[in-house]
């Protein structure tokens, strides 16, 4: 494991006990043309988890993250998200959603404020309510001195906190985060996972790819495709002694030989 920005022994507490499902998929597939980028993928993640999703480049952990935000509809199999079917109900998902990529997606001419109203409307927010929001989203956030400054001229880990109070703004069931943390320094990567528990314990279910092991080391359980294929799902002590390797970043580092040698 990767003492950069983590402490060396976090267990994560276990999933915020809502009840209920979050993303359930059977038999998931998805082709492009004669490849097949994810393969008959059987996945279960509760409300309030917080789950990691991990896999060498070209893993298939784009396409389904893909599907599963109804934004590409899957070759065959099914599968639901918060409770929603993601081929027919696309519409109703996206905006029950929250998404954050690696990705700079804020407008450097606009303020901190400006840019959180923004995407709070793009999400449906509007009037009476969408202030109240903002107001508290900002003070949860630590903007409220900051509101007023470009996005331009923040750093990098204010830049990213912005960024997820933007996919926040409209308190989406379930959020998911596209390796969110990365050229951010160890400190904000940090201070962004507490972030992120605080939204789990309030009953936001979470997904995450990352390539950074230590936060892999973070989720609750974590699911490792090779190929399209998923070959492991569990803890991250379970998915270990499923590998027989004594760290998660061992685990990932023989799977992406094995992937290679198959180029």
């Amino acid at each position: 494991m990767s003492a950069e920005g983590a402490p060396a022994a976090f267990t994560p507490p276990p999933p915020t006990a809502n009840g209920g499902v979050a993303v359930e998929t059977h038999q998931l597939r998805k082709e492009f043309g004669s490849l097949v980028a994810v393969e008959s993928l059987d996945l279960t993640i509760a409300r309030g988890e917080v789950f990691g999703m991990l896999g060498p480049n070209g893993s298939g952990k784009t396409t389904t993250i893909r599907m599963l935000c109804g934004l590409m509809k899957p070759t065959a199999g099914w599968a639901r998200v918060v409770g929603h079917d993601i081929t027919t109900e696309s519409e109703t998902i996206r905006r029950k959603i929250g998404y954050m990529s690696q990705r700079y997606g804020l407008y450097d001419d606009l303020t901190v404020e400006e840019n959180l109203r923004f995407y709070a409307t793009v999400y449906g927010l509007h009037g009476k309510a969408r202030a109240e929001r903002l107001d508290a989203h900002l003070s949860d956030l630590g903007f409220n001195q900051r509101r007023d400054q470009l996005a331009g001229t923040l750093s990098g880990g204010w830049k990213q906190r912005l960024a997820l109070a933007c996919a926040t703004a409209h308190r989406p069931e379930m959020l998911f985060l596209d390796e969110p943390t990365a050229g951010v320094d160890p400190a904000a990567r940090r201070r962004f996972w507490e972030t992120i528990y605080e939204l789990a314990g309030k009953g936001t279910t979470i997904l995450v790819t990352t390539h950074y092991m230590d936060e892999a080391e973070r989720c609750q359980r974590l699911a490792f495709l090779s190929r399209g294929h998923l070959i492991g799902v569990g803890t991250p002590s379970e998915i270990t002694k499923q590998f027989n390797e004594p760290t998660i970043e061992d685990v990932f580092i023989t799977l992406q030989k094995k992937d290679e040698a198959h180029v």
